[in-house]
């Protein structure tokens, strides 16, 4: 399966777990929701996985992504009533720092519909 057809499939599971849960729950339920929807579709999926920031080689901090999906994908889940342009700024850096092309920024918590947004990695020129 290529990323574009991972994507597509952790779109329309986002979907469906947003269909049996509306806006109201703490993300933690959409979270795992999600993580038992992507691990029957057969996807490898990685929960809350830890990722060391680095500076001139050596280790300043880590960041905890949400799910990462088959190595490919990146996503942060959110269950805000609004997302924040700092929430896709906070994606676009874990996309840096791990490495990974391709992210969604999936939110629960819109109170009308289901909000996602595919961010990608910035890249940097002197890297």
């Amino acid at each position: 399966m290529n990323t574009e057809e991972v994507i597509k499939l952790i779109i329309n599971k986002a979907y469906e777990v947003r269909s049996h849960f509306v806006a109201g729950y703490l993300e933690s339920v959409y979270k795992k929701a999600l993580l038992i929807e992507l691990r029957d579709a057969g996807l490898k999926v990685e929960d809350e996985v830890e990722m060391p920031v680095r500076y001139k080689g050596h280790i300043i901090g880590d960041f905890r992504a949400d799910i990462v999906v088959e190595g490919c994908v990146i996503i942060e889940l959110k269950a805000v009533a609004q997302l924040l342009p700092a929430h896709a700024i906070q994606l676009v850096n874990y996309l840096s720092v791990a490495g990974v092309d391709n992210g969604l920024l999936i939110n629960f918590g819109a109170a009308e519909r289901l909000e996602i947004k595919r961010k990608y990695r910035v890249y940097s020129p002197h890297s």
